[in-house]
């Protein structure tokens, strides 16, 4: 008889932490940085103090989003924790019950009960705890809470993506740099969105046009409010 050989595949939501973090963590470099020059330059300030906002901007969100990041990813990590111990109590004072819960689970997505108690008492005499936690809490290696992870791909995502209108501006004159700033800003952000639903398996366009309506936005937003402070000023 033929042994069964598992190979390994890979699906894009082995992707989904790192990417999520990526992606909002480059997305709010651009914004905020973009927004933040944008905002100073409406308000008639210098080139000097631009550079000066927006490299504070930089170190700031990269700090913040990787706090941000590894305080929020860290709860959800705690959630799992705490979640799985309740499991393993039950399982240890009561894994009969335990076994009908999970062959119960399996009777409703399609298999018959025989079966199910079947599958369901191969699964826990090989793993117990990782049965119910893939099965009935939805806990999965791919899918679970990596809390350093997801900061640091924030922290460094956030300074690449700042680090783009900060390097327009530097090389701007400062004649062109409103346009020159907003113009490369948005080209970045739905190079983002594109690169991003790509690697995620979704719509290109739809991707990109997502970043780009919501930058423009916001940079209009924050111009505006540069310009009418440096009106009363």
């Amino acid at each position: 008889m033929r042994s069964l050989r598992r190979h390994r595949e890979h699906h894009r939501t082995e992707r989904v932490g790192w990417l999520r973090a990526g992606v909002l963590g480059a997305n709010d470099g651009i914004v905020s940085t973009a927004s933040l020059v944008l905002g100073v330059a409406a308000a008639s300030a210098g080139k000097e103090s631009i550079l000066v906002a927006g490299v504070a901007g930089l170190v700031a969100g990269a700090m913040s989003m990787a706090a941000g990041e590894y305080v929020s990813v860290h709860s959800q990590a705690d959630t799992e924790k705490a979640d799985l111990s309740r499991e393993h109590a039950e399982l240890e004072a009561d894994p009969v019950a335990e076994q009908r819960e999970l062959a119960a689970i399996y009777v409703a997505r399609g298999l018959d009960p025989d079966l199910a108690q079947r599958v369901a008492g191969q699964l826990m005499a090989h793993d117990a705890l990782g049965a119910h936690a893939r099965d009935e809490l939805g806990i999965t290696d791919a899918l679970g809470a990596r809390p350093l992870q997801a900061a640091l791909a924030s922290a460094a995502s956030f300074s690449v993506g700042a680090a783009l209108p900060l390097g327009v501006t530097a090389l701007t004159p400062m004649q062109n740099l409103i346009p020159s700033v907003a113009a490369t800003s948005l080209a970045f952000l739905a190079l983002l969105g594109a690169v991003a639903a790509r690697v995620g398996g979704a719509s290109v366009l739809r991707g990109a046009w997502r970043l780009t309506v919501w930058g423009a936005l916001a940079m209009a937003i924050t111009a505006a409010a540069g310009a009418l402070f440096g009106a009363l000023a």
